[in-house]
């Protein structure tokens, strides 16, 4: 009996040990979706709900090595970067795309943990914007990510908007920004360079929160993958990340994981 393969999808990130996030919530949001999942891991975190107790990154070349071995003999339909810790991953993160020619690329410009500790060297930020954001489908910043890209606060909807059309003119193919930390509502504003989305919902008031941003991520990737129009493929996910986080259960005593086993559907 012939069965159907699935569409892959490659994740480079590091990996969280509490299994919440990185590599290990990719994975699993990628299986929600039906596509088969692929790594290349980054850096080793020991980190649990509580917060981040250490960070080591991979080497350059290990790195490399990863991404060599998976599109070689795996081609991803779709690809997302994380947490690349470094310049020297950044840059050889971007000359892997471009070598590979890898499209359908979504980057979430992991920088900061949810506990305040620093995923991203400060050296890196510029080569994340001149190296790999040209080559981005989409860029996923949330709030404070966002502010730290384009250099200014964002406190409202207005600046949400302005620096989603900031990134795409600084290269990306698309900006979805996510503003569920401002004041009110929680909102999130797609721009393509012609076209805005926003989407709008209440709040919801839990602590069950991390991994949100790898979840829609790796979420927005599994859609493109499977060949959804990047507008669909984004609505779609933002609903699985809304069920996930309604449905989570409480894990560890700190800001428990998203249930990565929400209906994709």
């Amino acid at each position: 009996m012939t069965h159907l393969s699935p569409p892959i999808a490659l994740t480079i990130a590091g990996s969280d040990s509490g299994g919440g996030a990185g590599i290990q919530g990719d994975v699993k949001s990628f299986s929600a979706f039906e596509v088969y999942g692929t790594s290349a891991v980054t850096a080793v975190t020991a980190q649990n709900t509580v917060g981040v107790r250490s960070i080591d990154a991979m080497p350059t070349a290990i790195v490399r090595a990863q991404i060599d071995a998976v599109v070689t003999d795996l081609r991803p339909n779709a690809l997302k970067t994380g947490m690349l810790k470094n310049e020297e991953i950044v840059c050889e993160v971007a000359a892997a795309i471009r070598e590979y020619g890898l499209t359908r690329y979504i980057m979430d410009p992991v920088m900061v943990s949810t506990s305040g500790d620093r995923l991203l060297d400060s050296g890196a930020e510029k080569s994340l914007l001149t190296e790999l954001l040209p080559l981005t489908t989409l860029i996923t910043p949330n709030l404070d990510e966002a502010a730290l890209l384009v250099g200014q606060p964002l406190q409202s909807i207005k600046d949400l908007q302005a620096a989603s059309r900031n990134l795409v003119e600084r290269g990306a193919g698309a900006a979805l920004i996510k503003g569920g930390h401002l004041e009110g509502e929680a909102i999130d504003i797609l721009w393509d360079g012609s076209e805005e989305r926003i989407w709008r919902r209440p709040k919801i008031n839990t602590t069950r929160t991390h991994g949100t941003g790898c979840a829609l991520s790796a979420a927005i990737t599994a859609g493109l993958a499977h060949g959804e129009d990047l507008s669909d493929a984004v609505n779609r996910a933002i609903e699985f990340v809304v069920r996930a986080i309604e449905t989570a259960p409480q894990l560890g005593s700190g800001t428990a994981p998203v249930n990565h086993s929400a209906d994709a559907n």
